[in-house]
This record gives C-alpha cells, sequence and structure tokens, in this order.
C-alpha cells in the first residue's frame, strides 16, 4: 500500500465523511447518457464496494454491464494457516461471480489473470484488455478505483482505466476505497467528485453482494492470520445513501515514452517494410508537384524528407515531444516546419493542397479521428489530396486498425476516392476534394 495505513488501524469514521457540507453538495450523477458501464475492479470486492449501487441501478435501467476483475486477490491473508494463494484465488473469484449476479443478474464478469500486488507491472496488458473490452466508448461509463487511493493496485487499475478512457472516449469516473480509511474529508478533491444517489433497493442489493465476499468480511478461521480484512468500521464507508466518484484527467503519453525511449522506435530507416511502404506511398500522389503539404504524425519525419521533395512547403506535425525534436534534427537546413500539436484538439492554420495521414489514424480515439477529419475538411484546398497509409494487422493497445480508419474515412462524405493499393500488410487510400486527375498522356 503506498498511503502510510493497515486496514486494522482506526480510521477517519464513515460519519466524518457523511456529515462533510461538501458531501452534501457534489453534483449528482445521472446515467441517461449512456448505454454501457464497464467496472474494472483490481481485486474481487472493489467493484461491490466502490460501486455496487452505481452498478446494481443501471442494470435495473437497462445499461449493458461488464465487470473486469486484474486479480483474484490471491495475496490478501499472505499468512493465512488453512489457505493458500491458490485456494484464495479460488474462493474469491467465486465470491465475484455471486456478488455480481447479485448486482447485475447474467451480467459480463471476466477475470483479466494478473498477480495481486503486482498490477502495476503490468499496466500496459491491462490497458490492452480494458481498451478491446470498451471498444468505440463515446457512450460507455468506466469506473475504476482512484489512481490516489493508497493501495498500489488499485492506483494502477486507475491509471489503466486513465489511458483506455482516452483512447476509447469512454467516460471515466474513479471510486476510492482505503482512501475513506486513511484520508480527511479537508484533504478530498470535492471539485472534482461527484455524487450518485442510491434507492433502498440499491443500498439492499449492495448490502447482498458485500456479503458475498465472505473471505473478506469474516475470518477464514479462528487462527492468527486468518482475520477478516474489512472491519465493521471499514464497512460503514460503504452503507450510505450515496457513492462517491472522483473525475480525472485521462492522458495517454504511450507515444511520448516510445519515442523517448528509441530513437527510431518503429525502425522507419532500416526496415524493409517501412521502406518499402514509404516507396508505396510516394508513387501513389497522384501529381508530381504539391503546393503546400500537411503530414500529420510525422514521427522522426523520415517520410517527411521525401515529402519536401515533391512540395514547395511542408509542415509535418506530432504529439510527442522527442519526435519533434528528432524531425528537427534530420530536417534542419530544410524549409521544413515541424510544430508539436495534439490533434485534432491543436490544428495548424492555413489550407493544405495535401495531407498525409500515415500510421497514425489507428491512434487516435474514434471521436479524435472524427474531429481529425473535420479538421481536414476546413483546412483542404478546392483541388487537394488526401493520402492514408496504414498497417493492416491487429493494433493492440487502441480501438481501430488500419482497416477501421479506412472504413471511416470512406464513409465521409464529400471526398472522392481516387486510387487505393492493398497487400497483405499495407493498404494507401488516395482521396481528393474533387474528381481532379493528371491527364495521363499530358
Amino acid at each position: 500500500m503506498t498511503a502510510s495505513f493497515t486496514h486494522d488501524q482506526p480510521g477517519t469514521p464513515a460519519s466524518a465523511w457523511r456529515g462533510h457540507p461538501a458531501a452534501r453538495a457534489c453534483p449528482e450523477l445521472e446515467l441517461d447518457r449512456f448505454d454501457r458501464l464497464v467496472v474494472l475492479a483490481a481485486h474481487p470486492d472493489d467493484e461491490t464496494l466502490g460501486a455496487g449501487g452505481l452498478i446494481a441501478t443501471a442494470h435495473t435501467v437497462g445499461l449493458e454491464v461488464e465487470v473486469l476483475v486484474a486479480t483474484a486477490g490471491e495475496r490478501s491473508h499472505p499468512r493465512s494457516p488453512t489457505l493458500g494463494p491458490i485456494g484464495l484465488a479460488r474462493r474469491r473469484l467465486a465470491e465475484l461471480e455471486e456478488a455480481v449476479g447479485v448486482l447485475a443478474p447474467g451480467s459480463s464478469c471476466t477475470f483479466l489473470g494478473l498477480a495481486d500486488a503486482e498490477v502495476a507491472l503490468a499496466e500496459s496488458t491491462l490497458v490492452e484488455r480494458v481498451v478491446e473490452v470498451i471498444g468505440d466508448g463515446r457512450r460507455t461509463l468506466v469506473l475504476a478505483p482512484w489512481r490516489h487511493d493508497g493501495h498500489s493496485d488499485h492506483e494502477a487499475a486507475g491509471r489503466a482505466a486513465g489511458v483506455a478512457a482516452a483512447r476509447t472516449d469512454a467516460t471515466l469516473l474513479e471510486f476510492p476505497i482505503w482512501w475513506w480509511h486513511w484520508a480527511r474529508p479537508e484533504s478530498a478533491p470535492w471539485e472534482r467528485m461527484c455524487r450518485f444517489a442510491l434507492s433502498d433497493e440499491a443500498q439492499q442489493r449492495r448490502s447482498a453482494a458485500i456479503r458475498s465476499h465472505r473471505s473478506q468480511i469474516q475470518p477464514l478461521s479462528a487462527e492468527p492470520g486468518d482475520e477478516a480484512l474489512l472491519t465493521r468500521e471499514v464497512l460503514e464507508h460503504f452503507r450510505g445513501e450515496s457513492e462517491y466518484f472522483v473525475s480525472e484527467d485521462t492522458h495517454d503519453d504511450a507515444l511520448e515514452t516510445l519515442h523517448a525511449r528509441a530513437a527510431d522506435p518503429w525502425g522507419v530507416r532500416d526496415r524493409w517494410y517501412e521502406r518499402r511502404k514509404r516507396d508505396l506511398l510516394l508513387a501513389a500522389l497522384p501529381w508530381p508537384r504539391f503546393g503546400r503539404a500537411l503530414e500529420v504524425g510525422c514521427s522522426i519525419g523520415e517520410l517527411t524528407v521525401a515529402l519536401a521533395e515533391r512540395c514547395d512547403q511542408v509542415v509535418a506535425v506530432d504529439s510527442s515531444e522527442a519526435a519533434v525534436r528528432a524531425a528537427r534534427e534530420r530536417l534542419a537546413g530544410t524549409e521544413v516546419e515541424v510544430i508539436q500539436a495534439r490533434v485534432p484538439r491543436e490544428w495548424v492554420d492555413g489550407r493544405f493542397d495535401l495531407v498525409v495521414l500515415s500510421e497514425i489514424g489507428y491512434f487516435l480515439s474514434p471521436a479524435g479521428l472524427d474531429g481529425l477529419l473535420d479538421r481536414i475538411t476546413s483546412s483542404l484546398s478546392p483541388r487537394g489530396t488526401i493520402v492514408l497509409c496504414h498497417w493492416r494487422h491487429e493494433v493492440d493497445g487502441w480501438p481501430m486498425d488500419g482497416p477501421a480508419v479506412h472504413a471511416a474515412v470512406r464513409d465521409r462524405r464529400g471526398w472522392v476516392e481516387h486510387a487505393s493499393y492493398v497487400d497483405r500488410d499495407v493498404e494507401i487510400v488516395v482521396l481528393g476534394a474533387d474528381a481532379a486527375w493528371p491527364e495521363p498522356h499530358a
């Protein structure tokens, strides 16, 4: 646990939280803008303690409910003389199934197979699994343990959920568990918290689900090491008429980390796939020269160099500070302008005769891709060209792959598809703002 506390120490009483004026003033959470609820738990019982009443209500009003549990909580009793990790895992997963059956009968419950107390070591794997479940999350509410809860597994699960929400456009709210026990009301981020009011039925179902987690609320035996982990004082925090959630920023710095760790993270200078793909893309450009070009997702600038030979002016954009620094070094002495920007929220002024999206579309969220296409529409010159080039295999950890990106672009009205090339590994699509195409006999 990353905070200095133990479960059996006296903590902040539940009455101190419920009686605080800021708790009563928290805005209420409404579910009417969601179709799905995805709950990520670090251990069996997190889902019930942190969000049991909301889960029950979501199921009642017709939301699709999916519960993911990262670990089996097999290290909850490390000194137990009667039950080892394998037995504890089996028991706790059975308790989880029972609790979810009480809260949301018939709902999906998936064990992700990570090791208890080691979630932080598998955070990227957890992100991939959560993204896979969410997909397009624009009408999905994701709940996860709070990233500042004081327990390392809870905090890792919260961070992973934050990245997954950023990649999928899901709405993320995080629930404290141990924080209620060790923190004080005056330290709470009330300005970022919301409240979900529970009906009597939701409270009763939550209480029944808590009772399902017998290995945590009752002693395993009378022997030392088998004591109950959730004392009556701790459980009192989860018997109120409301559940509280914290809204945190969702941010994904995976591409920044990738470029910071390796000078050429994609192998664009040496891999045959990259060199061949680059040549195919350049050969697909319909005109011998272009005026002003925009390359979105330039990475370290290898394709940018080639584009500069075919264009009067090139603006290259990447979200990674490390990538932009490398691209500027690569393009020193040229007229290319390299800009750090997080598209589509940030954009480049002016009109473009050519826009190139190479291996970048699937690193955007679904709404992010839609926003980027809107930006391109407003910035493309009347006879402008758009070139897409994407890997056709699976892209682990993001909701879209290359074919999905190209399908989304093809669904857009107003652009004419001029040409495409596809093989096992890559697809290139050329579109235009109008039907203009060079005369082959000229």
